[in-house]
């Protein structure tokens, strides 16, 4: 009996937090250089989002996202948290912000198994980026290429 009342408050409690966030249906978004960046085999570049819809949407901590190349072909990439900030927690993205997040990665130093000096995998043009149940395609400013197998530390949305 004791679970069951429980259960029933947790769920009480959820439905406000759950009906107030959408799935973030309506986004748009750039992925861009920081300018005068580079240095150290290293350039960062800033992921933003912004939402577009008349309601919050909630968005992973860290970005979902999958860089393309010509023809939306996918490329590798993998994604780990940026080691200096903390574990990421969820993020409410209100109606006409932007969230942004930095990523860091190097576009012409190869990794293990790349043997060509800036030429390590092939050049990025989009990436797909998933918030939510949603997807968007975002331009990539300038194209870039990512090396050792598409590998970027993310700093958490802000």
């Amino acid at each position: 009996m004791r679970w069951a009342l429980l259960i029933g408050l947790l769920a009480a409690l959820a439905a406000p937090a759950s009906s107030s966030a959408s799935a973030c249906g309506s986004l748009s978004g750039s992925f861009s250089v920081v300018p005068n960046s580079q240095g150290a085999g290293n350039i960062l570049y800033t992921l933003r989002l912004k939402n577009r819809g008349s309601a919050s949407c909630l968005l992973a901590g860290l970005p979902i996202l999958r860089l393309l190349g010509t023809g939306g072909r996918a490329l590798p990439t993998h994604i780990s948290r940026d080691p200096r900030y903390k574990a990421p927690h969820p993020f409410l993205l209100r109606p006409g912000k932007t969230a942004s997040a930095t990523a860091r990665f190097t576009p012409d130093v190869p990794g293990p198994g790349e043997t060509t000096i800036g030429a390590c995998e092939p050049v990025a043009h989009t990436a797909r980026v998933t918030a939510g149940a949603a997807t968007v395609v975002v331009p990539i400013r300038p194209p870039t290429r990512v090396c050792v197998h598409g590998h970027m530390t993310f700093t958490p949305y802000r």
